[in-house]
């Protein structure tokens, strides 16, 4: 074996700061299609926990139906999970997050999931804050049930057995704008390291982190002139910005011309090379993502990167006061009201 391959899986087998190893944060083997999007985009999740350090067992991962949704099995066996129902993913991780808000919640969804059945959901979810990563990996097509059309599929796209598509698409990160959500991304399956990087912000976001992920299907729509395909993707993606997410300490403040590069000093000692494109964009203007994100469509072109963020708005558990101690956690006499408290409830109404 030579340096390069030793090296690599020292890296691999290497402990994080809590004793863990990667493999400590995989699933079950995929029974996906070779070369699925999706595979990439659980790989990444895998990676981001790793590196954060985050115990598994501090991970709710919750998905619905499809193809997407069978990404949980694929990460975090030691985390628990939960297959809900199609389209009812955030319904559930609502339920769960505010029974027991210290567990970070991962929830897993595809376009057909969230964009068709559980459209209301995703908005409503959104809306309300609840502090989950909400994943969306995006194909354009029902993959688990032979590859229709799904509300994210491009007008005009032609497909085998299935015709012509004669509807507009639905904007994943447009919705999630225009419902109030505080962090908005959108990445490619084939730029890993964008959605790892994309990923550990996510997570670190308290409230609704909406990543609309665009992840290829291999069997279905990964042909010629299709916006959910590996060569449109790779060919036409515009990045925001290229930098390593950092987490909050002190603020590091820098000074960057457009084009201009600059090596900066991070709090643990390493350094990250940050690079100011030559158009400026500032992902806290509410108007300008909406403008860019339909200026991205004009133009047939894949803006990947943080879109939006706002963290002004509290997120579900905080607006709802609840207490500090998850409710699952507990005591029976916490829970139930005392007679006396029953009895002037009741007299109120009287």
């Amino acid at each position: 074996m030579d340096n390069k391959a030793g090296d690599k899986q020292v890296k691999t087998k290497a402990p994080n700061e809590i004793g863990l190893i990667k493999a400590d944060y995989r699933g079950r083997p995929s029974t996906l299609c070779q070369g699925c999007g999706h595979n990439s985009i659980s790989s990444q999740i895998v990676a981001a926990l790793y590196e954060l350090s985050i115990p598994p067992e501090r991970i709710i991962k919750i998905s619905g139906i499809g193809c997407s949704s069978k990404s949980p099995t694929y990460i975090l066996s030691r985390s628990f999970g939960f297959n809900s129902l199609h389209g009812r993913m955030p319904t559930v991780t609502t339920g769960a997050v505010m029974v027991n808000h210290s567990l970070k919640a991962i929830g897993i969804s595809g376009d057909g999931d969230t964009a068709s059945i559980g459209f209301s959901h995703f908005k409503n979810v959104v809306r309300r804050n609840v502090p989950m990563v909400y994943i969306v990996e995006n194909n354009g097509v029902y993959g688990l049930t032979k590859g229709q059309f799904s509300a994210t599929a491009d007008k005009g796209l032609e497909l085998k057995d299935v015709g012509v598509n004669p509807f507009m698409p639905i904007d994943i990160c447009m919705e999630a704008l225009i419902s109030g959500a505080g962090f908005v991304a959108r990445s490619f399956a084939g730029d890993p390291h964008q959605v790892k990087e994309l990923l550990k912000a996510a997570i670190h976001f308290q409230g609704t982190a909406v990543l609309d992920i665009v992840s290829p299907c291999v069997t279905f729509d990964n042909r010629e002139g299709s916006s959910k395909s590996y060569r449109w993707g790779r060919s036409r993606k515009e990045p925001l910005h290229d930098i390593t997410w950092v987490p909050r300490r002190e603020e590091i403040q820098i000074e960057l011309e457009p084009g201009e590069a600059l090596d900066v000093d991070m709090h643990d000692g390493s350094q990250i090379r940050f690079r100011k494109l030559a158009h400026d964009y500032d992902p806290t203007d509410r108007m300008s993502a909406l403008k860019l994100l339909e200026d991205s469509c004009n133009r047939g072109v894949l803006i990947t990167g943080l879109v939006y963020i706002n963290e002004e708005t509290p997120p579900l558990d905080e607006t709802e006061n609840l207490v500090d101690l998850p409710l699952t956690q507990l005591s029976e006499d916490a829970l139930r009201p005392s007679k006396e408290t029953l009895d002037a409830f009741i007299e109120r109404y009287r």
